[in-house]
């Protein structure tokens, strides 16, 4: 499977989220998934949210999902703390 279709999948999934998929191996991805459906939810859930736009896949096609997700609030204040 490659990163484009699962970062399609979580953006249909997840409207007007800005979403980067990346993988080495075509099983094992790693995603920053920003969306304003994060907010108030904890790193559970938000996990959860990720996980069920992609449904039987994961386990399948993808063996292993590694997940920053952040709500667009957050992802504003890490990009200006990276800043300085």
């Amino acid at each position: 499977m490659q990163a484009k279709q699962v970062e399609e999948l979580i953006i249909a999934g997840l409207a007007n989220a800005r979403v980067e998929v990346e993988s080495d191996d075509g099983s094992h991805f790693t995603a920053l998934v920003v969306a304003a459906e994060f907010d108030g939810l904890g790193k559970i859930q938000r996990h959860q949210l990720v996980y069920g736009t992609l449904g039987v896949l994961v386990g399948r096609e993808i063996h292993a999902l590694s997940i920053r997700a952040h709500s667009p609030e957050e992802w504003v204040a890490l990009q200006a703390a990276q800043r300085g």
